[in-house]
């Protein structure tokens, strides 16, 4: 599957977490700042971008929670941060039980 069909594929598929915090993200409805989601990097696709920030937020759910998955995220980690972009990671849970943090987090990540 080519990126342009995956990233169709991922944001016609989101998982609960994604869907639940694209509702703060989407429309510009954050401090009015210009979200997208599934959004191709190099041969990556990242959750959440904003671009005016150069800000990535990714959301991991179980499959991150191996060696191998990790080992992947530390490479991909490595080359978006080696292009002059900010990665922040939350785990899924977070973005449900932890909502006001994970915003504040997000907020805090902005330039200033």
């Amino acid at each position: 599957m080519d990126l342009k069909r995956k990233r169709k594929f991922l944001r016609e598929n989101m998982t609960a977490a994604e869907g639940f915090l694209w509702k703060f993200l989407k429309a510009r409805k954050f401090v009015g700042k210009r979200f997208t989601r599934q959004h191709s990097i190099g041969n990556y696709i990242v959750d959440f971008y904003c671009a005016s920030e150069k800000l990535i937020i990714e959301l991991d759910g179980d499959v991150h929670l191996n060696s191998t998955a990790e080992e992947k995220d530390l490479k991909r980690t490595e080359y978006l941060e080696g292009l002059g972009f900010k990665l922040i990671r939350f785990e899924n849970k977070m973005v449900f039980d932890a909502l006001p943090s994970v915003l504040k987090e997000i907020r805090d990540n902005f330039k200033k």
